[in-house]
């Protein structure tokens, strides 16, 4: 496969049991905002679908509005919704998922199962930390953050 798609699949593999994305949602995070459509088209190739650890679990990613691909690759939207169904996600009446409910914050878990952090806590003042370092440059933009410490 090819760079977006191997970038797809592997925002897709984050997605945990019980929660879904959706196609911008992943197109955002793997820096490509306006490719929603181009994702869908990689997870149409999807190599190894399922739900076991090492496979790529495409039915968690659904449509803006919860609803599910009616082109869904991999048996249609009844396989989709049974898929997530026995995730534990819910849907409203129309069949759409409940996105306040299941929609994925995008963020890996806070901690392996070995207890060690996968990354800083959400109140982590990124800011503060990087204020001396050479990677800070809002002096030399043309809209700094308003909040920046170091102007």
């Amino acid at each position: 496969m090819g760079d977006f798609a191997n970038r797809v699949f592997g925002v897709v593999q984050r997605i945990p049991r019980g929660k879904v994305a959706t196609y911008g949602q992943v197109a955002r995070l793997i820096g490509a905002p306006r490719a929603a459509r181009y994702v869908g088209y990689a997870l149409r190739a999807n190599p190894e679908p399922g739900t076991n650890l090492d496979s790529i679990p495409c039915h968690r990613v659904v449509f803006k509005d919860g609803r599910m691909a009616t082109g869904f690759a991999f048996g249609g939207p009844d396989e989709q919704r049974k898929m997530l169904e026995s995730e534990g996600v819910t849907f409203d009446e129309e069949g759409r998922v409940r996105l306040d409910a299941h929609l994925w914050n995008g963020h890996p878990e806070q901690e392996t199962e070995d207890g060690l952090p996968l990354g800083p806590p959400p109140d982590f003042d990124w800011e503060a930390e990087l204020a001396e370092s050479p990677l800070h440059h809002c002096e030399t933009r043309t809209r700094p953050r308003p909040d920046c410490r170091k102007r």
